[in-house]
């Protein structure tokens, strides 16, 4: 196993998700929304310097997308919780389908794993697209605490990321039926 700077960059981006979640409970939106800057820095940080520095690892490429789940569930969990946002809040059936999707990809990855021997599942574009529209929209909901007029816009991501995690998951179905059918037809 090996600790490289990108290794380290998502165990801190592990580490940040308990103060993120302290600062929502302790009411400081401001705080919340820093720490959730730092931890989005650190994700940039990592993929940068393991390209760069050709640092990458098989360990990075499970803490990396692990760090990054924990911190926006962490996040959509903790804003959508009535009382602990001042903001605009994030409706549960929002939070729901970001994890619900965030399962789906794990429990689709594992079965392509263990069923096919598929053993890299990137993700498309729109699962990309998604995941940046996930977090633009937590910045928004945090800003929107700070500033009562990013409301309307924080609501319209909000109902943008809802609508874009169910593509984007039954985009994972269709790509894993797919290559099912695929593997399938391969086989002698």
């Amino acid at each position: 196993m090996s600790l490289t700077i990108p290794n380290l960059l998502s165990l801190l981006r592990m580490g940040l998700v308990p103060f993120f979640v302290i600062a929502m409970i302790d009411g400081q939106p401001r705080r919340a929304l820093a720490v959730f800057v730092v931890a989005g820095v650190t994700d940039a940080l990592d993929g940068s310097i393991a390209r760069i520095y050709h640092q990458q690892s098989l360990l990075g490429s499970y803490l990396d997308p692990i760090a990054d789940k924990l911190l926006l569930t962490s996040a959509y969990v903790a804003l959508s919780i009535p009382g602990l946002n001042h903001g605009t809040a994030i409706p549960v059936w929002v939070t729901v389908l970001v994890i619900a999707r965030d399962v789906l990809l794990v429990v689709m990855a594992l079965v392509l794993h263990l069923a096919l021997g598929i053993k890299k599942f990137p993700p498309s574009v729109l699962s990309k697209i998604t995941t940046a529209v996930q977090v633009g929209a937590v910045v928004l909901v945090l800003l929107s605490s700070l500033f009562a007029g990013l409301e309307p816009v924080a609501l319209g991501a909000i109902y943008l990321v809802g609508a874009l995690t169910l593509a984007s998951g039954l985009d994972y179905i269709i790509r894993v039926n797919r290559l099912s059918a695929e593997k399938g037809s391969a086989a002698p």
